[in-house]
């Protein structure tokens, strides 16, 4: 193969009409009302249809019921609590949520909360299928952080990795 084919040749970039639109990802479940339970009340995203072996919710994502996913795709055997993916959500009000989380004793945790170098902290957690769901605080909150604990212009830059001219909108 020369170096100039790529990758994936087939795919040539002149070939291509039009990008892919991607939709959402897709988790495969062995409890779908224990599923939607567990996003609606720990995550509140709420079903925007539901098909039965198949859900959808308004945060742009769904569930497939394990049965139907194996037939789909042909196959008994569909791994757990792999770790190679999660759900990435975000709540501007963290410590709340943090508290808020406590009162489900069931969740098990991949680890506590912890703090990025830039300063966001986040909390990772399974889903009932052993599906990882990180929530973070929105970066705006971060800087908005970093400036009470008397961070300046450039610290707060430095510490979040934002440029200075966006760090300067959350300056007071």
């Amino acid at each position: 193969m020369s170096a100039d084919a790529g990758l994936f040749p087939i795919f040539a970039v002149s070939k291509l009409k039009a990008m892919l639109k991607f939709k959402c990802p897709l988790l495969v479940v062995t409890d779908m009302e224990k599923a939607i339970t567990f996003y609606e009340e720990v995550i509140g995203d709420r079903v925007a249809m539901n098909f039965g072996e198949n859900v959808q919710f308004e945060g742009g994502f769904a569930l497939q019921e394990i049965n139907k996913w194996k037939e789909m795709i042909h196959t008994n055997v569909v791994r757990r609590k792999s770790n190679d993916a999660e759900l990435y959500f975000e709540e501007k009000d963290f410590d709340n949520f943090l508290e808020y989380l406590k009162e489900f004793p069931e969740i098990q945790y991949v680890h506590p909360v912890e703090e990025a170098p830039w300063g966001q902290r986040v909390v990772r957690f399974y889903d009932p299928d052993f599906h990882i769901i990180e929530v973070g605080e929105p970066m705006d909150a971060v800087i908005k952080r970093l400036f009470e604990s008397g961070m300046t212009v450039e610290q707060v830059s430095e510490k979040s990795q934002y440029p200075i001219e966006y760090v300067k909108r959350f300056a007071k």
